[in-house]
């Protein structure tokens, strides 16, 4: 099926958010839409699937124009959406999810739940997407529930299928899968429109690149097209992809984690027994395949968890305080689900930047608060961190995910910090975005700040990292230097202590990753920084481990 956008012009008041958009995608291709935060990727695929309506402009099919006005005229004309936060019931099963709405009968009116099994399967084993029918969807894990919103759409026949950021919160090896999904649909003969602002990504799937800015189709090109090239269409000027950065100078340990052992969900123990030290002027980067205790590590040092040990600032225990008192202690906290855990998405952008200050000056005299200081911070912040929204008065749950994840970094960075506790920092972020956050992190650092990040990007680890803890199983496996091989990284992050992957992988270049004086690209870039061990008696060695919608549109 042919698809052809004629002319796509949408505005919300003054702001244009499509500017009279052309894009044609042919039968059998993979078209990725490159843009930055806030550029009207979003937008244009909510006008194509029916959940807005263009002010100008029109939409063809096989060259004859059709009018789509919700999205079951979409899902009639043969377009299916996949968006960024899925849209499930967590209570029901994949067969239930998957049939709401399209529900088969039997005699009586009675549901058919053989026949919806049996769908599923059959999706599931044509396209390698396996698929439990029976599973709740509460019980699975993010990579998969995007599978079942891919079947979803397939079972209602979408020949184009829309992918929103379909990778914002994929693991690397969940993505390896979805590109596998996707390509055994291109053979299939669907199309897909993939929205993406990751370089990477976008080379490695499209067939054509559109990227678009500020509204606009600035360019076409080959996924051949080098990186600068593409992130300089991106953002509109040349772009750093190199973290630039000196070697760390560490001072005193600022941050103590000893013997911290945490219950997950469900009572098995997600963090066993674990002791480390962050030194004011370095940072620790935290590696793991997700699920195995990082996020549960972030919440105790946080205080939002229970757990056994003792978590140490500046000598000072946390382990009776609040996570308020924790925070006003000099801790800033960029936590790894912005919604849940960082936002309030009713409150506006100006009020989610002082979301625990509000009662502090300058922002509040006794009993009063003070709107004007309040609003003059916010509009200060949204310039510097460049947050894409109409005014700092706007909810911040209308904003698309990236601008909501700038506001979280804007209030947390500009705090006068001690420890900087950052789970997956970047995520959702464009190029631009990652490009400045990066660089204000290392001056965080720079300032004495001891600095811990956990990420599932493996190349942001390295690129921000002075030293490097594995984590597999709730235990530390070892620490390691950001000249790591990445084999030999890949080996802990299976199980293997630092000396059984050294000896396992071997003096082999295969996968070596740069000295600190060699370059690094991004989402990461150049090393630099500690050795894996500074010395001392008060880090531990590699290797070492304790004991035991009316709302704003996304644009």
């Amino acid at each position: 099926m042919k698809l052809e956008l004629r002319g796509i012009t949408k505005r919300f008041g003054s702001l244009v958010a499509n500017d009279h958009i052309d894009l044609v995608v042919q039968p059998g291709e993979i078209r990725a839409l490159l843009g930055e935060n806030g550029a009207g990727k979003s937008t244009l695929m909510n006008v194509l699937y029916g959940l807005l309506q263009p002010d100008e402009g029109e939409i063809l099919i096989n060259d004859e124009p059709v009018h789509i006005r919700s999205p079951k005229d979409a899902i009639n004309a043969g377009v299916g959406m996949v968006h960024q936060h899925f849209m499930l019931v967590p209570v029901f099963t994949v067969a239930e999810n998957v049939t709401l709405g399209v529900e088969r009968t039997r005699g009586l009116g009675l549901l058919d739940r053989r026949r919806a099994r049996r769908d599923v399967l059959e999706l599931s084993e044509r396209y390698g997407l396996q698929i439990n029918p029976d599973a709740r969807i509460e019980d699975l894990s993010v990579g998969v529930q995007q599978r079942v919103e891919i079947i979803k759409a397939l079972l209602r026949d979408a020949s184009v299928l829309i992918l929103d950021e379909p990778t914002a919160v994929l693991t690397p090896s969940e993505t390896e899968d979805l590109f596998r999904i996707m390509r055994e649909l291109q053979a299939g003969g669907r199309s897909i429109v993939f929205i993406s602002h990751k370089l990477k990504e976008v080379q490695a799937i499209a067939d054509t690149i559109t990227v678009i800015r500020r509204g606009q189709v600035v360019a076409e090109r080959p996924p051949s097209t080098s990186d600068a090239e593409l992130a300089s269409l991106m953002v509109g000027r040349s772009v750093q992809l190199r973290v630039s950065k000196a070697p760390a100078i560490p001072g005193d340990v600022r941050l103590s984690v000893r013997n911290l052992t945490v219950p997950g969900e469900r009572g098995e123990t997600a963090v066993n027994d674990v002791s480390f030290e962050v030194r004011g002027g370095e940072i620790l980067g935290i590696a793991g395949v997700q699920g195995n205790g990082q996020t549960e590590l972030s919440e105790a040092i946080m205080g939002l968890r229970p757990a056994l040990g003792a978590v140490l600032l500046d000598g000072a225990d946390l382990s009776g305080l609040s996570t308020r008192d924790r925070l006003r202690s000099g801790i800033g906290y960029v936590p790894e689900d912005r919604q849940e855990d960082g936002l309030v998405g009713d409150f506006s952008v100006a009020e989610n930047l002082i979301l625990d200050v509000y009662d502090r000056p300058p922002f509040a005299s006794g009993l009063a608060m003070k709107p004007g200081e309040i609003r003059r911070s916010a509009v200060a912040q949204v310039a510097e961190y460049d947050v894409r929204t109409t005014s700092v008065s706007t909810p911040v749950g209308t904003l698309s995910g990236g601008n909501q994840q700038k506001v979280i970094v804007a209030r947390e960075l500009s705090r006068d910090n001690k420890l900087l506790l950052a789970s997956q920092p970047t995520r959702g972020l464009d190029v631009g975005s990652i490009e400045f956050v990066h660089s204000q992190i290392v001056a965080q650092r720079d300032r004495g700040v001891a600095v811990v990040i956990v990420s599932s990007e493996l190349d942001e680890i390295y690129a921000l990292s002075d030293r490097i803890a594995v984590m597999y199983e709730g235990r530390i496996v070892g620490f390691c230097g950001p000249g790591t091989p990445e084999a030999e990284l890949g080996l802990m992050m299976a199980g293997a202590t630092a000396a059984q992957a050294a000896e396992e992988t071997g003096p082999s270049p295969v996968g070596h990753r740069p000295s600190p004086d060699e370059a690094l690209e991004l989402p990461g870039a150049t090393g630099g920084g500690m050795p894996a061990d500074p010395g001392g008696p008060d880090l531990p060695s590699a290797g070492d481990t304790g004991p035991g919608q009316g709302k704003e549109p996304e644009l």
